[in-house]
């Protein structure tokens, strides 16, 4: 074959071992991108032509993770990231920030975070119209929950905001007990959206968030510690959440800095449930550890026993469907070339829960590039954190054991 008729493509991505669980394609492939898209997906694509080579030998291939719970607002909350610094080194190319902004601080979400962001970016609003600007309380005052105005933002961002967050616990529901969830399933049923609902520790208590969640709706924080955990006493699976989830109701991690318990996760795991999304809630206390980013966070749940193509696709087609992109979290060809790398490294790798409860695991997932639209995300420092920022004193150790990837390095390994 001459170089008139070979094949040309703007990159290719070669000898990678694909799993991508959406078009339940998994082994050796290589892939040809142009203009930003997927345009061949093939066993040997090694005769082509191209600008840019990546060699992605000894390394899996996904589609771009999507986070399903993240806080992204930086600078104008007390949660915020910078999605882009941390995408580039953790293959998260979609991010769902949720409830973040509230009805009148997401104008200024939309235009200084999603606008210029180099990552997808899309939302949920917050019921509360302040959003998440302190670190709690937003629902303690019911003047905030303006369900007019929150219609009124919904419906002028469609292409951005794609349900709508309520945190319900002790604190951001201090004194008012159950009735932000209740206003937030009008609003949701009002302009037909699923709601995402926080628990942690009571009150209001689980049975009470419970009668007010529908099958598509997203009940996050899952495999919480708190007393709201989805466990009853006898460590048994909370019956009428069983019943929700089998009729649709979306399990969703949420690690974050005080969300996810190595023995919630193993009593549920038992009971037969597995997550249908895990992802990470990363913040700005989050990302100091022991949650530290979605791949680490996936590296748990290989730990707990899901396989490597359980785990991908549950941070890829599973919350892809979920949002309605099914254009994304998939490696088909004419799909956006959102694509991530990762090294899978083994060895001896101790995890922490948001308890400092550790487990051992011998995999490590490791992001060596992300790419969105075809286009390589630069890897860049983040800004540093905020003041306020601080651990709480138990999870503070984390900050001097580190990574657990550096952990392994300072070994030696």
């Amino acid at each position: 074959m001459g170089p008139a008729e070979r094949e040309r493509f703007d990159t290719l991505i070669l000898g990678g071992e694909v799993i991508d669980p959406a078009n339940q394609r998994f082994g050796r492939f290589d892939i040809g991108i142009c203009e930003g898209r997927i345009v061949r997906v093939a066993r040997s694509l090694a005769d082509a032509i191209a600008e840019q080579v990546i060699d992605a030998r000894g390394q899996i291939v996904t589609p771009g993770l999507i986070d399903l719970h993240t806080h992204v607002y930086w600078g104008a909350t007390y949660w915020g990231i910078e999605a882009d610094p941390i995408a580039a080194r953790t293959g998260v190319t979609t991010w769902l920030d949720v409830g973040s902004a509230g009805a009148y601080t997401f104008p200024g979400f939309r235009r200084y975070v999603v606008e210029p962001s180099r990552v997808r970016i899309l939302a949920l609003l917050n019921l509360s119209s302040i959003g998440l600007v302190a670190p709690t309380w937003e629902f303690a005052n019911l003047d905030y929950c303006d369900l007019e105005l929150a219609a009124t933002i919904i419906r002028a961002n469609r292409d951005v905001i794609l349900g709508v967050k309520a945190r319900i616990d002790a604190n951001t529901t201090r004194g008012v007990g159950i009735r932000p969830l209740e206003l937030a399933r009008e609003l949701a049923d009002q302009l037909g959206l699923p709601l995402m609902v926080h628990i942690g520790n009571g009150p209001p208590s689980i049975d009470e968030v419970a009668a007010l969640l529908r099958p598509g709706d997203i009940l996050t924080h899952c495999f919480t510690g708190g007393t709201m955990r989805i466990l009853t006493p006898d460590g048994r699976v909370h019956p009428r959440i069983r019943e929700l989830h089998e009729r649709g109701l979306v399990l969703d991690i949420g690690h974050g800095a005080g969300s996810f318990s190595f023995e919630v996760a193993e009593r549920l795991l038992a009971e037969g449930i597995v997550p249908d999304v895990i992802s990470s809630d990363i913040h700005q206390l989050a990302i100091q550890g022991p949650m530290f980013d979605l791949p680490t966070t996936l590296s748990k749940f290989l730990a707990l026993g899901l396989s490597l193509a359980e785990v991908i696709e549950r941070a890829t087609v599973r919350p892809a469907q979920i949002i309605g992109r099914p254009e994304l979290g998939s490696l088909a060809e004419g799909t956006p070339a959102d694509i991530a790398l990762f090294q899978v490294v083994e060895g001896t790798f101790t995890f922490y829960d948001v308890a400092m409860q550790a487990r051992s695991g011998d995999r490590l997932l490791v992001n060596t590039l992300t790419m969105v639209d075809g286009r390589i995300v630069p890897r860049q420092e983040p800004s540093a954190l905020h003041p306020w920022a601080q651990l709480p004193e138990h999870q503070r150790p984390i900050v001097q054991i580190g990574h657990p990837y550096r952990v392994m390095q300072a070994r030696g390994g």
